[in-house]
């Protein structure tokens, strides 16, 4: 699981999530007999931790380049409060199995797995608008020697 961006975040600002998931194979010997096991992700669930979450739903999103960040996604999430949230994305996958190089064989039911959670500072901004810069009004608001 990744965010952007990351560690930190504003409020009010859509946070992209996204997840890279890929096949999970497991080749085991039980009982002499050699078994073959894929598991493909499916679905997904994203905890945003401060009590929303999205899904399951099949998209992994995806990243965006740091010019787009802010961006809403399908995965993203804008946090209404300031601090630190754990995330934490739940992966369901679905199995097949074979035994000693047989056909491939559905597993009932879907396994499923939590990342371990991932922590997001949101913090607050604030926006000022001024009319000149420095070299016009050198002792206006933020510039070096003014008061505020």
């Amino acid at each position: 699981m990744t965010a952007q961006p990351n560690p930190h975040t504003l409020r009010g600002a859509d946070t992209n999530f996204y997840a890279k998931a890929t096949d999970q194979l497991f080749d085991i010997t039980i009982l002499a007999q050699k078994v073959h096991i894929t598991a493909k992700p499916v679905q997904y669930r994203w905890d945003y931790g401060d009590g929303t979450s999205l899904g399951p739903t099949t998209t992994t999103g995806g990243p965006l380049p740091q010019d787009r960040w802010g961006e809403k996604t399908r995965t993203s999430h804008a946090y209404a409060a300031t601090g630190d949230f754990n995330v934490v994305l739940t992966t369901y996958f679905q199995g097949t199995y074979s035994v000693n190089g047989g056909p491939a064989l559905p597993i009932p039911n879907q396994g499923q797995f939590s990342s371990p959670a991932q922590t997001i500072s949101v913090w607050r901004s604030i926006t000022r608008n001024y009319a000149d810069d420095c070299l016009t009004n050198p002792r206006g608001e933020g510039c070096p020697g003014s008061a505020g």
